[in-house]
């Protein structure tokens, strides 16, 4: 087994912890967290022989190879580059910087190291989202003409609503593009294989202050406090964007984030429209993937490890009729990893999204800051 530990254990931390353990590849060894008290008590409901509310201890251990970063974003870069100089593998939660000059540092950094980085764009381990890139690989769609989607959720809806991710000291300048639309970016250059060349952005937030708890509350944990528990504070991050998009290939695009959005819980949608058809998913319903056809009827593809193709199928654990979601896209993309680790040989593939991939992100979202900030195209360098 490769011993690991978690850096931040929250809502996603939690996460990370079920994951690796499902690879049958992985230990989690240790967990970090700010609280010592708090740290202590998920330590002994996940069994996790050690907890820390330091990452020293965990550098310090030679036994621990991997180190997965579920911290707030501007943690990121100080924790991931403290666990790269200590030579450990390094997992990170997305984004991977709040700049774009540190995502290229510690690019640079884990190469130089010759270390394994990757960052967690689980979404692209939903197997029907491998489908979808190998229909287009094989030119089952034809020439692509445009990419349009978005990523929705409505969490942030009340002004009592709050996380540190509203915060810009804390997520970096923008947050509901750095948080969800990171995902959505690279996930369609993902499926597509071509690149974002330029941007037009309009970004709004609707909620210019919110009352924020003056003790702390887990994301997603859907806690109400009373009045007199809240501070109003002045939000400085976006609750919503729409970004036209133009590719290397002439093809042009659009997506919306909104985590303002009612009914939405956390849907990713994208639709790829092509001269032979269209590819159509939604991450609500990660079972079924639409083809759009002009000349015949459209088809729904079911996850089935039987009806897919085998890229797509190397990806699904259950037989079909069996669904599986969120956790597993995690489980997925850690199991690449820790075999990558495990077989030790560097001219094996790389299948996982990378630190590069991470930088080209944090790419994308300054173009796309300066293009609000401007008003006008921004060419992504």
């Amino acid at each position: 087994m490769i011993k690991s530990a978690v850096v931040g254990v929250g809502f996603i931390g939690e996460e990370h912890i079920e994951a690796i353990r499902r690879t049958n590849l992985g230990w989690v060894e240790a967990i970090v967290g700010r609280d010592l008290e708090k740290t202590k008590a998920k330590a002994e409901v996940f069994q996790i022989p050690h907890y820390y509310n330091d990452i020293q201890p965990v550098l310090e251990n030679p036994e621990i190879q991997v180190v997965h970063i579920c911290t707030p974003n501007a943690l990121h870069y100080p924790m991931v580059k403290k666990a790269l100089e200590a030579g450990k593998h390094v997992v990170c939660e997305k984004p991977l910087t709040m700049t774009e000059d540190e995502a290229r540092e510690l690019t640079e950094l884990a190469e130089q190291k010759n270390l394994v980085n990757a960052i967690h764009f689980n979404i692209r381990y939903y197997p029907l989202v491998r489908q979808a890139k190998v229909m287009i690989e094989k030119g089952e769609i034809g020439r692509i003409y445009s990419v349009t989607g978005s990523y929705l959720q409505d969490w942030l809806v009340k002004d009592t609503d709050y996380s540190w991710r509203l915060e810009s000291a804390e997520s970096g300048v923008t947050r509901a593009v750095g948080d969800i639309g990171t995902h959505w970016m690279d996930l369609v250059e993902y499926v597509t294989g071509i690149q974002i060349t330029e941007v037009n952005a309009d970004m709004g937030t609707f909620l210019k202050k919110r009352k924020k708890p003056k003790k702390s509350i887990e994301t997603w944990s859907g806690k109400i406090l009373k009045n007199e528990d809240y501070d109003v504070v002045d939000i400085d991050t976006e609750d919503y964007a729409s970004v036209l998009l133009h590719f290397n290939g002439g093809q042009r695009g659009v997506f919306t984030v909104n985590q303002m959005a009612c009914g939405h819980k956390n849907r990713v949608t994208f639709e790829i429209n092509g001269s032979l058809g269209s590819v159509i998913w939604n991450s609500e319903a990660p079972n079924q993937l639409t083809i759009g056809r002009r000349d015949r009827g459209n088809e729904v593809i079911i996850r089935d490890p039987s009806l897919v193709y085998p890229e797509a199928g190397s990806i699904i654990t259950l037989p079909g009729g069996h669904n599986e979601g969120f956790a597993d896209t995690s489980k997925q993309l850690f199991k690449e990893v820790y075999q990558y680790i495990k077989e030790a040989k560097p001219d094996n593939p790389v299948t996982f999204p990378k630190f590069e991939d991470g930088y080209r992100e944090a790419k994308l979202c300054e173009a796309i800051i300066k293009s609000q900030k401007s008003c006008q195209w921004q060419e992504v360098k």
